[in-house]
């Protein structure tokens, strides 16, 4: 497979070397930090409402305190598709102050 020279491209790349089948649905897990606790969590009751994304995860960093959430989408990761919904995903974090810090998949 070939994909576009850029983060999200380098990444699928790695990806279908290690055999996984990027042609059928994936949990793609899309990775948000915030510094502060209640921002993550207003953060997770709006995406939790979204019905891309029902499946979050909260968890602290033990080195810099940073707050996580991980939002899990279930799609086929295609290029163009994983960019959109990182942006889209991102717009909503945003708006709670908090940023995106990319995607993988567990295969």
């Amino acid at each position: 497979m070939q994909f576009p020279n850029d983060d999200n491209g380098q990444l699928l790349t790695e990806i279908a070397a290690e055999g996984v089948d990027l042609t059928i649905p994936q949990h793609i897990d899309f990775f948000i930090l915030f510094e502060k606790k209640d921002q993550a969590q207003s953060f997770m009751k709006a995406i939790s409402e979204d019905e891309l994304a029902p499946k979050t995860e909260l968890q602290q960093c033990k080195d810099t305190g940073v707050w996580e959430v991980i939002t899990t989408v279930t799609m086929v990761p295609e290029h163009t598709l994983l960019g959109q919904t990182e942006q889209y995903i991102e717009s909503i974090a945003n708006s709670h102050e908090g940023y995106g810090d990319g995607w993988g998949l567990m295969a």
